[in-house]
């Protein structure tokens, strides 16, 4: 078998309300590749820069006429391709690519992927949802709602703030929201609190130890992901678990985060962390560590179903990225997992458990205002006019 094309399918979603509630779309970027004996994969590059599209298509003229189902050979190829190494576009390209070979290797060998990375650890997977809300009124009735639905874990923003630097009315409202939503929701929901990495480390630790008594599963990348050594100072002056990882790169970015000891959780994106096989690595390495994992994973269906996949086989596994969209359905062709009772059924079918619909790919091209894949630049005014962190 050999692959024949490999190609980049830019599209938008319609406008749906986001976790605030309020109507967005944003641009994705499908991959699939085809091969001489009919069988095809996709998978997801998307990282925000529609440039990752022609990536792609470069990288994929390179695999034209190669075996698919030489996966790692294919991804160190790709990855020592360029002199410069790493960064959202070359690697969420490779990722996409190495998500449609693993589709096809399973399709190929009638199993699904997690049969190929171990079998299965788990047979249903635990995931959250949102608990975001504009005052913490609107936090709360989000947060319940989701409760109704059967899930025991939500994550959810508070920092209303712009800048780097919080303001006194930022921070009250922060603690405030987080308050009323666990109040809301009682103690036996678990609450994950996500700040998007706009704090410094000194308001890090002043709101870490004030929210430390309403108990937060995780307080996910409190200062930017950038240094590692504000990081573990925030670590080593709070007594609630740390998370980071979204935006980190590959096992190399993760090696000394870990070794440190900085984080209770990691959590590489998908994509933009190298794809199935580089995070099972990344896995490994924090099993060592004592380290829980938890797969980044926001973007479109197949990229969801990878994480399955991953999580399902995965031992340190802890929860899934609530990155569950209502137009999956339409653009998918097969069964999506559904959330039940707080936890999602292990993907079904051979490869990654599903296509991706070209025709509503086609019907659904990328939009210039679309929203962009970045953190929230907050509404209350910064002191300093500052807009991002």
């Amino acid at each position: 078998m050999k692959i024949t094309s490999v190609t980049a399918l830019p599209f938008a979603p319609d406008k749906i309300p986001d976790s605030y509630g309020i109507p967005a779309t944003r641009n994705y970027v499908a991959v699939k590749v085809t091969t001489d004996e009919g069988v095809t994969g996709w998978g997801d590059a998307t990282c925000g820069p529609l440039s990752v599209s022609a990536m792609v298509d470069e990288f994929g003229r390179l695999l034209v006429g190669k075996d698919p189902s030489r996966i790692e050979e294919h991804w160190q190829t790709l990855y020592h391709h360029f002199f410069v190494r790493g960064g959202p576009i070359q690697v969420s390209a490779i990722s996409g690519i190495e998500l449609a070979l693993w589709d096809i290797k399973g399709k190929v060998l009638g199993v699904p992927i997690y049969e190929m990375l171990g079998g299965l650890m788990r047979d249903r997977i635990w995931a959250y949802g949102r608990w975001d809300g504009l005052t913490p009124e609107e936090a709360a009735e989000h947060a319940l709602r989701n409760v109704s639905e059967g899930l025991t874990a939500l994550k959810g923003d508070p920092f209303d703030h712009m800048g780097l630097f919080i303001t006194q009315e930022a921070e009250k409202k922060a603690i405030e929201t987080f308050r009323a939503v666990r109040e809301a929701v009682g103690d036996e929901i678990e609450l994950l609190v996500e700040v998007h990495g706009r704090l410094t480390p000194a308001a890090a630790i002043r709101i870490g130890n004030q929210i430390e008594p309403y108990r937060p599963f995780v307080f996910e990348e409190p200062v930017p992901f950038q240094n590692m050594d504000a990081m573990k100072r925030v670590a080593d002056s709070v007594n609630i678990p740390i998370a980071t990882g979204e935006r980190l790169y590959t096992k190399w970015d993760y090696e000394d985060l870990l070794k440190r000891q900085i984080v209770a959780m990691i959590q590489p994106d998908v994509i933009q962390a190298g794809g199935i096989m580089e995070l099972k690595k990344i896995a490994a390495m924090a099993e060592a560590e004592y380290v829980g994992f938890q797969p980044h994973s926001i973007h479109g269906p197949m990229d969801v179903l990878a994480a399955l996949h991953i999580d399902a086989s995965t031992p340190n596994f802890m929860i899934h990225e609530g990155g569950m969209k209502p137009w999956f359905q339409d653009a998918f062709i097969g069964d999506f997992p559904i959330q039940k009772d707080g936890f999602l059924p292990v993907p079904t079918g051979v490869g990654l458990g599903g296509e991706m619909d070209e025709d509503w790919i086609k019907s659904h091209p990328p939009q210039e205002d679309a929203q962009g894949w970045a953190p929230p630049i907050g509404n209350l005014p910064s002191k300093q006019f500052n807009k991002w962190g």
